[in-house]
């Protein structure tokens, strides 16, 4: 009965006519207490998912395969968990910050290129290469969101690099 409601009112005509974005923000509109626990579910999957996937390094013939899956998966897991927080077209402004857009473009050609690597190009070195840049974009991504933290390390690594080590 609603739907011939919102037919006969034009309420459905307007709905098509909604773009992409705007269907994005209004499906966005979740609680707080909803947005918080949807984070915590998809960060704890990106987070087991990386578990599962190191763990599986060990296994013979598909082992390498499984890591590279499982990893980059719980990184997208993870990365898409702040999405709950802050809304997604909110999380997608923030990443393409001048502060960001970097670290973001890397993280994501490293996902892309990781998973290339293993299934397409079969270079399993390349992979866990991509791999490894991969967490290290994530990391420095994601120390983008903490105030001066980039700033510290950046300090920090300096200070190791040119001070001499003395025995």
């Amino acid at each position: 009965m609603d739907k011939l409601k919102s037919v006969l009112s034009g309420e459905e005509a307007r709905r098509e006519d909604r773009t992409v974005l705007e269907t994005v923000n209004e499906a966005s509109s979740l609680s707080w207490t909803t947005r918080l626990r949807a984070f915590v579910v998809c960060f704890i999957i990106g987070v087991g998912c990386t578990i599962l996937g190191v763990g599986c390094l060990f296994l013979p013939h598909i082992g390498i395969t499984l890591f590279i899956v499982f990893y980059t998966f719980g990184n997208i897991c993870a990365l898409g968990s702040t999405m709950f927080l802050m809304g997604p077209m909110k999380q997608l402004k923030r990443m393409c910050d001048k502060t960001r857009a970097v670290a973001t473009a890397i993280m994501i050609t490293c996902l892309v290129l990781t998973l290339c690597a293993a299934f397409w190009w079969k270079n399993f070195g390349l992979a866990l290469l991509f791999v490894i840049l991969q967490g290290l974009s994530f990391a420095w991504y994601s120390l983008s969101y903490i105030p001066c933290a980039r700033e510290a390390i950046c300090k920090l690594l300096t200070v190791c690099v040119t001070k001499p080590i003395s025995s």
